[in-house]
C-alpha cells in the first residue's frame, strides 16, 4: 500500500487522520472482545466461568461516619469527632482555657 500524502490537502489529511484513529480504536475493540470470549470458552472447557477465574470485583470500604466525642459547651447540638480539623469553637474553648476532657461526651 503506497499512499503519497504530499497529494493531499490538510483537510483530506485530518479526515484521513480521524478515520485511521476510528480504525484503530475499532480493531482494538474487536481484538479485546475476541480475547474475552475466547478465554471465556476456555474457562468454560475448564469448568468455570470467567468472572469466578477473575475474582469478584474489590468493593471499596463504606466507612460510617464517626460519632461524636466532643460537645460545644456553648451549645450541645455543635459537635465534633476528633478527625479532622479543629472547629473553631474547640479551640476557643481550649484557649479560654477549657480542656478536652471538660468538652469530652
Amino acid at each position: 500500500m503506497d499512499i503519497n500524502l504530499n497529494d493531499y490537502s490538510l483537510k483530506e489529511l485530518k479526515e484521513l487522520q480521524s478515520q485511521v484513529a476510528k480504525a484503530v480504536s475499532s480493531f482494538e475493540d474487536r481484538k479485546k472482545k475476541d480475547a474475552i470470549a475466547e478465554l471465556e470458552e476456555r474457562a468454560r472447557s475448564l469448568g468455570f466461568s470467567l468472572a469466578e477465574l477473575m475474582g469478584a470485583p474489590v468493593m471499596a470500604r463504606k466507612r460510617t461516619p464517626a460519632e461524636p466525642k466532643y460537645a460545644n459547651p456553648a451549645n450541645a447540638s455543635d459537635t465534633w469527632s476528633g478527625r479532622g480539623r479543629k472547629p473553631r469553637w474547640f479551640e476557643a474553648a481550649l484557649k479560654s482555657g477549657a480542656s478536652a476532657d471538660s468538652m469530652a461526651i
